[in-house]
């Protein structure tokens, strides 16, 4: 079963820049941070992805698209460590998926 993300899980754009999570639950945590539920707020700050034209493109936000299928918090889906999720522009322009890299290893969902 894939790890439960939290605010201090480490997740990227596709090129490299961090994102940070806001999350709106804080009542339930897990290894000390709060959950990450579907709804929450995702933003990226330094992507440096340019168009083949040269114009800037970078990632802004991540929306997620699937989440825990059974485990909900206030009523949302958990993201996991295997949620999908697309990382994109101040345009709404697809830019690819993030990459979830370090997240709590205790609490677990499907």
């Amino acid at each position: 079963m894939p790890a439960l993300l939290t605010q201090a899980s480490q997740v990227q754009c596709p090129h490299g820049a961090v994102v940070t999570h806001v999350p709106s639950n804080t009542r339930v945590v897990a290894s000390g941070s709060p959950v990450l539920v579907m709804t929450d707020t995702n933003t990226i700050a330094g992507c440096a992805f340019t168009l083949p034209s040269t114009t800037p493109s970078p990632c802004v936000t991540v929306r997620w698209t699937v989440a825990a299928a059974r485990v909900k918090v206030m009523g949302q889906p958990v993201l996991l460590q295997s949620s999908v999720g697309l990382c994109t522009a101040a345009t709404q322009a697809p830019q690819g998926p993030p990459i979830v890299g370090a997240t709590q290893p205790r609490v677990q969902g499907i």
